[in-house]
């Protein structure tokens, strides 16, 4: 029976990940983080025998050697991205699997640092997990499955929580805008990475079309190379609102380059807050549009996945992983989306209460 520490299991990623844990797999776990109170109160209210509480700092090596003693997997879901070498690190030296849940070119140099000891060592590291990265790239492989052969592939967000409480994952989320790319695979080849596309997605009857703007994640690198006959693929973010989009991004970016650390608060509080002006509907939907041969006939792929609360659609993919994860697991460095075998995939999604809709157009 496998024993996971969650890094981060009492915050508002972990919990989730915690739950649907539980609900779904036999593995023991273990709730772990700087705050051993917050910790032991989490386990206290889950009244399982399978779940326990520790201490464990991304920060401090030696209580993260302590934590991965006796472990199989770190399951990292907190913050720590700019301490990603020493997580990878403690993992490496114990000698357990690492998944993780960030959005960090901090995190993916850290890993890569380490690529050919992962591999040497024969672990499975799973980085890029989540919802956005993590299911683009697993969505197009998705619409794949369903095509003889696929030839543009273009996956879209609407993204819509209401005024959620800022957290220390949003300022992982603002780094992000630092070193901004929004290239795309046109024709056969990426754009320049400073080069911006808009396209108009329809994201169903509540929510109706919406502007989406480019956006890269590192995911969406090899897809080309998976398919050949792909021409055209790449991933894009609705807009949130006039005010958002408008007044305060052109601002946030300007702030973010000339004070990328003092700025990364109060610029991200602020864009949060603009988020927060949002009117409903609050839901987080991913789709992919897909188009291709099929029995020698063009054919089109729509796929979508929806969700009311964007941690839960966080988690749940890590799960669904986590369920096929023996059958997958192969050692190196992947990509969640790359890794999980699509139909099964979406299939144990929806059974965790994510809506998934599939359809395949003539």
């Amino acid at each position: 029976m496998r024993t996971i520490l969650i890094l981060g299991g009492y915050g508002a990623t972990g919990r989730p990940l915690t739950k649907h844990l539980l609900a779904q797999t036999d593995y023991n776990l273990i709730i772990a983080g700087r705050n051993l109170k917050k910790a032991r109160a989490f386990v206290d209210s889950l009244h399982d025998p399978r779940v326990t509480a520790t201490r464990a700092d991304a920060a401090d090596p030696a209580s993260l050697k302590e934590a991965l003693q006796g472990m199989d997997f770190l399951l990292v879901a907190a913050p720590t991205t700019h301490h990603a070498g020493t997580v990878v690190c403690a993992a490496l030296e114990a000698g357990v699997d690492y998944l993780d849940v960030q959005y960090s070119d901090l995190k993916l140099e850290a890993l890569r640092a380490h690529e050919r000891e992962i591999h040497q060592k024969k672990l499975c590291f799973v980085t890029e997990a989540g919802y956005h990265p993590g299911l683009p790239s697993a969505m197009i492989r998705y619409a794949a499955s369903k095509l003889d052969c696929i030839e543009s592939a273009r996956t879209a967000c609407y993204l819509n929580m209401g005024n959620l409480q800022y957290t220390e994952a949003v300022d992982e989320l603002m780094e992000g805008f630092i070193h901004y790319q929004a290239q795309i695979y046109k024709d056969g080849a990426w754009t320049k990475p400073s080069s911006w596309d808009m396209r108009k997605f329809e994201f169903g009857e509540e929510i109706g079309t919406k502007s989406c703007y480019s956006m890269f994640f590192e995911e969406l690198r090899c897809i080309p190379e998976m398919y050949p006959t792909l021409k055209d693929t790449g991933f894009y973010i609705a807009g949130s609102n006039l005010l958002a989009d408008l007044i305060l991004t052109p601002i946030i970016f300007v702030g973010l380059k000339l004070a990328p650390k003092r700025g990364i608060r109060p610029l991200g509080r602020l864009m949060w807050w603009a988020m927060g002006k949002s009117k409903p509907p609050y839901k987080v939907v991913l789709k992919v549009e897909a188009a291709g041969q099929l029995n020698g006939k063009p054919v089109r792929v729509e796929a979508s996945i929806e969700h009311e609360d964007g941690y839960e659609l966080t988690a749940i993919p890590v799960v669904a992983l986590l369920m096929q994860y023996d059958r997958v697991r192969k050692p190196g460095l992947h990509m969640m989306g790359h890794l999980a075998e699509p139909e099964l995939f979406f299939r144990d999604m929806e059974e965790m209460g994510v809506r998934v809709k599939t359809a395949i157009l003539e």
